[in-house]
């Protein structure tokens, strides 16, 4: 059965229903989605989307993180939470007979998060563990840094992790205000897929998230990419040079174009092998392992990044040759061959990416949260197979925003 787009009213308010049947399987997987309420939100304390979601996944207050584990495991229920930039998920699995219980777990879960002393405290290690840990990951730190000189000033320079800072700062009471404010219906959209009719979706969804407050939506935030070209260069005991490069990409997510976006990225430096990035930096040069780059294109921000590892002493001519591949790219555009084969790699791999139930309902709820009518996907498929190259080489021609390039380096 095709994914279809409904809606379940709950206290006045009118919650998107994502649905779609499967019963190859006895399994149903739900997610609760809360937009607006990741780590775009983390606007007065770094990481608390993140560590909120981490309270979720120690149980209730009642039973406790090993129990209520334990519970959950002896009927083979999953239930987790994670926050992702822009949103807050809620997600369970179970098998079909033990599709009620798993809600009523959800429910419970929602109405009685641990907050004990406890748990937070085991949260708060472990988080501060983790980021002590990223101290000697050299790819995160160069990663980090290029967020920080591209989005300066605003909540995406700071990791969503949070800092050292501002993990230790965290109270309760800041957990207990962001689920308040975030996990409500008027923000809620739900994604069901799985062997459960929409008639018992509708009904059990409605009663678990009857609890919830009705709350106030509000719009994603949207940042610019710093219009400054910048380079910052961190010292640290390595053996290799870390090359993070980042660039303005003016367009938004529900652009019509982005299929032509999604065409041009692929020759540039998402193709792997025979992509401009690699045959230049790898193949020709011999500078690194690989080199990629990709466009980010979401409702609170749209850039393009990308990244390699050098040699030392290969620093300054990587760095060059992705300066050079890129004024290249913009000035001349692509050739037909290249167009042609980025054509047939993605119409060819396009089943890989609807095989399965959980790769359907996801395309559908990004098109939806994009904005776009259901079917989106296809109809942008079809665009890439009719694109012209003068059409793309005009495309690419037009952005020359990208070669503003600011770089993040580590090196020793």
């Amino acid at each position: 059965m095709a994914t279809t787009i409904d809606s379940i009213e709950i206290n006045g308010v009118n919650v998107p229903l994502i649905y779609e049947e499967d019963n190859r399987l006895p399994i149903v997987t739900t997610q609760v989605v809360f937009t607006n309420s990741g780590s775009i939100t983390d606007i007065k304390k770094a990481g608390i989307a993140k560590f909120s979601a981490k309270v979720f996944n120690e149980g209730t207050a009642k039973l406790g993180s090993n129990t209520f584990a334990e519970a959950l495991e002896s009927k083979a229920i999953h239930i987790s939470a994670n926050a992702g930039s822009e949103t807050f998920v809620m997600e369970v699995s179970s098998l079909k007979d033990e599709y009620a219980n798993s809600l009523k777990y959800l429910d419970s879960l929602l109405k009685d998060p641990n907050y004990s002393k406890e748990a937070m405290s085991k949260i708060k290690t472990m988080t501060l563990g983790s980021l002590s840990r990223k101290e000697n990951d050299f790819d995160y730190i160069a990663g980090a840094e290029l967020k920080k000189l591209m989005f300066e000033g605003s909540v995406l320079a700071t990791p969503s992790t949070g800092t050292q800072e501002s993990v230790k700062s965290i109270r309760v009471t800041d957990v207990k205000k962001f689920v308040k404010e975030h996990l409500v219906l008027s923000r809620a959209i739900v994604v069901v897929g799985g062997d459960i009719s929409l008639e018992e979706v509708k009904k059990n969804m409605q009663t678990v998230l009857s609890s919830l407050e009705v709350g106030k939506s509000e719009d994603v935030a949207h940042f610019t990419v710093s219009k400054s070209v910048k380079k910052s260069v961190l010292k640290r005991e390595t053996e290799q040079a870390y090359i993070y490069f980042g660039t303005p990409y003016n367009m938004r997510v529900n652009d019509e174009e982005y299929y032509k976006a999604r065409v041009a990225t692929f020759i540039l430096g998402t193709g792997g092998f025979g992509s401009r990035l690699m045959e230049e930096i790898r193949v020709k040069r011999g500078l690194a392992y690989s080199a990629y780059a990709r466009v980010h294109m979401s409702k609170s921000s749209s850039y393009m990044s990308g990244y390699l590892q050098t040699k030392l002493d290969s620093m300054e001519e990587a760095k060059k040759t992705v300066s050079e591949v890129i004024n290249d790219f913009v000035k001349n555009g692509v050739t037909k061959e290249e167009l042609e084969q980025t054509k047939k790699f993605i119409l060819g791999s396009e089943p890989l990416r609807v095989e399965t139930m959980s790769q359907r309902l996801s395309r559908t709820f990004m098109d939806y949260y994009k904005g776009f009518e259901a079917g989106h996907s296809t109809a942008e498929l079809e665009k890439i197979k009719n694109l012209k190259l003068k059409d793309l080489n005009k495309f690419i021609k037009s952005h020359k925003e990208i070669l503003n390039i600011t770089y993040a380096i580590v090196t020793k």
